[in-house]
């Protein structure tokens, strides 16, 4: 059974509400990725196995897969990609594609202009034209 305290300082409240708000964003968030990321996360948020027991099955140290796991957690958190999701009529499907690889993903330019079969100026360039775009609307909803 679980117990309640009752005499639980509000500012260690605040804390916990924030932990479980962030919990739900990445929960919610979980269908944008693919492969081992995808498998990672879902062995952790919602199977709710320790660093310890998915190190083990992986076969690599709990310190690996903490850092894996909170790479990805900053790069759902973030919001630079679901900001791409929401102007995707400005974007076309090649700087969509870019984008997730960036900011979802995590690959570098060079690796994205390999797997695109671009350069990594059109790449550098694609990023910055998305950038920018971030950049304008967040101008603005912070304006209005």
């Amino acid at each position: 059974m679980k117990r309640t305290y009752e005499n639980i300082p509000e500012q260690v409240r605040a804390v916990k509400s924030e932990h479980r708000d962030q919990m739900e964003i990445l929960r919610s968030r979980l269908d944008l990725l693919s492969g081992t990321d995808k498998v990672l996360m879902t062995m952790y948020l919602l199977n709710g196995n320790s660093f310890r027991q998915i190190a083990r099955v992986r076969g690599v140290s709990e310190t690996s897969v903490a850092r894996k796991v909170h790479k990805i957690a900053r790069r759902l958190t973030d919001g630079q990609y679901i900001q791409c999701l929401r102007n995707r009529a400005k974007l076309t499907s090649g700087q969509m594609a870019i984008a997730k690889d960036f900011f979802l993903t995590g690959l570098a330019m060079s690796r994205i202009a390999v797997k695109r079969s671009l350069s990594v100026h059109l790449v550098r360039k694609a990023l910055r034209d998305i950038q920018d775009l971030i950049d304008g609307v967040a101008r603005r909803a912070n304006a209005s």
